[in-house]
């Protein structure tokens, strides 16, 4: 597995090169496909709320991609953080994958089809969905001006659209260690997400024509 360390506004040393190099084995020992051990290292601006430094790790190989981030008052501790969000997902995506062979698991598909009622489930307002539909929650840009500044920044991100099934999608979701995951469904080729709800609970929401 190849490790790639870059820095942003702050050096790389050797000294954190050997400290990343000793932590990779056991990423190695669960995912022995993997291709990429990522480190992307940066230093808060001056008009950060915190002062430190943001560590943001990324593991490229067959499969999904696995991200974590984390700041922390060095690069060190950011960097640990991180690192054990990544060992998290790993675990979390494996513990899924195992109790995927379990019998008597209600699959999210059959879930769905009964309005999540056997997993205790509580939809979105409308208010919310209705919300999100049309765009009405207001934008910040991440490097607002003196003029625009506001305390709740909201970042924007486009991604390609991919067509997966909804599990896949839950799988996704865990790996890049977000409360939702927005895709196509695969059968039905509507524009869905998953969220992630107590324990091994996940909604879904589909938008349709009608």
């Amino acid at each position: 597995m190849e490790v790639q360390i870059r820095g942003r506004g702050i050096g790389v040393t050797d000294r954190f090169e050997n400290y990343v190099d000793s932590k990779t084995d056991k990423v190695a020992t669960l995912l022995p496909k993997a291709q990429t051990f990522e480190v992307r290292v940066s230093r808060l601006s001056d008009r950060s709320p915190q002062n430190g430094d943001r560590v943001e790790i990324t593991v490229v190989g067959p499969g999904p991609v696995i991200r974590a981030e984390s700041v922390g008052a060095d690069k060190y501790s950011a960097f640990d953080i991180a690192y054990g969000r990544v060992l998290e997902r790993i675990r979390r995506l494996k513990d899924r994958k195992q109790d995927r062979r379990g019998r008597g698991r209600t699959s999210l598909g059959e879930a769905a089809s009964n309005d999540f009622g056997v997993v205790d489930l509580t939809p979105a307002s409308l208010e919310v969905i209705e919300s999100v539909a049309t765009g009405s929650v207001p934008l910040v840009t991440e490097n607002p001006s003196e003029e625009e500044y506001s305390p709740v920044v909201i970042r924007t991100k486009e991604f390609p659209a991919e067509r997966l099934t909804t599990d896949e999608a839950v799988d996704q979701m865990e790996l890049v260690g977000h409360d939702f995951f927005l895709f196509i469904e695969h059968e039905s080729g509507r524009p869905s997400v998953v969220y992630r709800r107590k324990g091994w609970n996940y909604g879904v929401i589909s938008l349709s024509d009608a």
